[in-house]
């Protein structure tokens, strides 16, 4: 059985190994509707009772299929998290591509982050997933990780702190979400949201995993020290920390380069050493933070899944923790047995 964690203060109880169904919207690979159900299917008969997704995985292809398969379960029995900040409109034209999904559905997107278009994106939402309410709601991508200029992002703050927030709160205080969230890329963004809004939770898509720890400086301690739960978004730092370190393998949404892959096989080095496989330490490192609820690694196969639930449970030896620290491979200060 796998372990379970509120989330921050918010009263939802997850599955500390959650499902990331960026990969269903099709990031990297082509997913069958099969496929998709199949690896949904064995997350569910593994335990896992977590269960996140957003309209831009796929332009609406992950809520979609991860809203076809929950039908089908009690709703008391799972915690679903999607996101606002984009609303999904139709394409124009039958030649409809996207710059990050293989295979999208036709619809384009514009950025919204005010009260009517959270309110839109999350009346979509509801309407692709099948349900009538969700557990958490997460601010996406609202960062020059995408948004490409500070300019760009300072304005959509100010459109969310006068506007959309409002539209966040009538949600949460009506029972149609039980927790606000922001969907974090990159160090720094946490501190501005917590300067003007009082999160309940972050998903960090990036810097907590065996391979980065700098959200250790400044994020963790102000989470802490505000309650806010932490759900770790990619413990496979996007692939390399599941596939070890082979050739192309991904790094943060790209081909990993030869310092990330250094790193990575030295660590790889040490855990075989301690009869530990990568993917087991990949995934448990992150739950060891106290301020860390849930992690939502991706899966485009049930073995995927099944994987996952397996390793995320597997002993650790503590002695392992500590030749990584002994040989700076994780930070000195990150929480180990």
């Amino acid at each position: 059985m796998l372990p379970t964690s509120e989330i921050g203060n918010t009263g939802v109880q997850v599955t500390q190994l959650g499902f990331g169904a960026a990969p269903l919207g099709e990031l990297f690979n082509r997913v069958t509707g099969r496929q998709a159900t199949d690896t949904l299917e064995a997350a569910w008969e593994a335990g896992i009772r977590y269960y996140d997704t957003a309209p831009f995985y796929g332009h609406g292809k992950s809520e979609h299929r991860v809203g076809h398969f929950l039908q089908d379960q009690p709703r008391d029995e799972f915690a679903l998290s999607t996101k606002v900040g984009r609303v999904l409109t139709p394409a124009k034209g039958d030649d409809f591509t996207s710059q990050y999904w293989n295979h999208p559905l036709p619809f384009d997107f514009y950025y919204d982050y005010s009260y009517d278009g959270v309110m839109r994106s999350f009346e979509q939402s509801l309407h692709r997933l099948g349900v009538h309410r969700v557990d958490l709601l997460m601010i996406h991508d609202l960062d020059i990780w995408f948004n490409e200029t500070e300019t760009r992002v300072r304005a959509w703050l100010n459109q969310l702190f006068t506007s959309g927030w409002r539209a966040l709160e009538e949600l949460k205080s009506s029972g149609a979400i039980r927790g606000i969230g922001a969907g974090i890329n990159e160090l720094g963004m946490i501190p501005r949201f917590a300067e003007y809004v009082n999160l309940d939770c972050c998903i960090v898509a990036m810097p907590y995993t065996l391979l980065d720890q700098e959200t250790l400086d400044t994020e963790f301690p102000l989470c802490e020290e505000n309650g806010v739960g932490v759900i770790v978004g990619a413990p496979f730092s996007s692939g390399i920390l599941a596939t070890g370190a082979v050739e192309g393998a991904y790094y943060k949404y790209d081909v990993a380069s030869p310092e990330i892959l250094d790193k990575t096989s030295k660590i790889e080095a040490i855990c075989e050493r301690h009869g530990v496989p990568l993917i087991a330490a990949a995934l448990q490192f992150p739950l060891l933070h106290p301020v860390v609820n849930a992690i939502i690694p991706g899966a485009l196969v049930p073995e995927h899944a099944r994987s996952n639930a397996e390793h995320v449970v597997r002993d650790i030896p503590s002695d392992m923790w500590a030749e990584l620290k002994q040989e700076g491979l994780i930070r000195q200060d990150a929480p180990t047995p």
